[in-house]
């Protein structure tokens, strides 16, 4: 090293207000910071003994954030069955969906989804993903059996054995069914409710007695289309309130349906006299 550079580095050191460093092991001393001097050549790169590089050198950086996979989807328009109404039963619970459950992904339940998923700063893209199912779930219970099937569509259990012969309608209040059945075989199924606590459906063997197609109930000043009375003023009819508030209400004793057209193709066939069972 040159005299003029030696100086050069006792002004920076001063400067810079560096103080001397005490004598590493070897008994040399060692500068506080690594200055390199230039050179007309560039220092070879240092390999390890192996002869590869001691580590891959960084890839460019071009400013792009590396990609996350999405999230994965578990339910979307279209999709049906119990795990939808599972999830239909739940967005009732938050007041995002007032329908169903219905047991099929359609444009109300997508709706729902979108709008649960921007007011929790998620992708509003209406599908139901991983990410948006477990927030939901930590948000609401289990449903219970008639959370799922508030608006009914709930499968039937096996007919009571005092069902399998003759014109039976078969009224099964466990699963709150009822079967239309002729000789053993079901003709037709339908969700229905009954009587509150105070005002419970009886239950035993009836007939039909009488069938009144616009009847109103002189007692409750309240409609009863399609009524088939089987036991006193206990009938089978359509409930306009069955079919607004599913389960949610009660009828005073009579056997509600809540599916129009189904009941009345079933007026069309049962007659008096037609056998009625209601069992649990």
């Amino acid at each position: 090293m040159g005299r003029a550079t030696a100086a050069a580095l006792v002004a920076l050191a001063a400067v810079t207000g560096c103080t001397v460093q005490p004598s590493d092991g070897d008994g040399k001393r060692r500068s506080p910071v690594h200055i390199e001097l230039p050179s007309g050549t560039p220092s070879p790169a240092r390999t390890p003994t192996g002869g590869s590089p001691s580590a891959a050198p960084a890839p460019p950086d071009d400013g792009k954030p590396s990609a996350t996979p999405p999230p994965r989807v578990l339910w979307s328009r279209g999709a049906t069955g119990r795990d939808v109404r599972e999830l239909q039963a739940r967005l009732r619970q938050v007041a995002w969906l007032f329908e169903g459950p219905s047991g099929t992904y359609g444009e109300q339940t997508e709706r729902a989804v979108s709008g649960f998923q921007g007011k929790r700063g998620l992708p509003r893209t209406g599908r139901t993903d991983t990410v948006t199912w477990q927030r939901l779930l930590g948000m609401t219970r289990e449903p219970g059996r008639w959370d799922l099937y508030l608006m009914g569509g709930q499968p039937a259990d096996p007919p009571d054995r005092r069902c399998t012969t003759g014109r039976v309608l078969c009224i099964d209040k466990t699963s709150r069914t009822l079967r239309w059945m002729i000789d053993g075989r079901t003709v037709s199924t339908m969700a229905v409710r009954f009587g509150s606590q105070g005002t419970p459906t009886r239950e035993g063997v009836f007939s039909i007695y009488w069938k009144s197609r616009d009847h109103v109930s002189t007692l409750y000043d309240s409609p009863m289309p399609y009524a088939m009375f089987f036991s006193g003023g206990q009938a089978v009819h359509y409930s306009t309130d069955f079919a607004a508030r599913g389960y949610a209400g009660a009828s005073h004793g009579c056997v509600n349906v809540r599916d129009e057209a189904a009941i009345a193709e079933l007026y069309a066939q049962v007659r008096n006299g037609d056998k009625v069972v209601v069992s649990w």
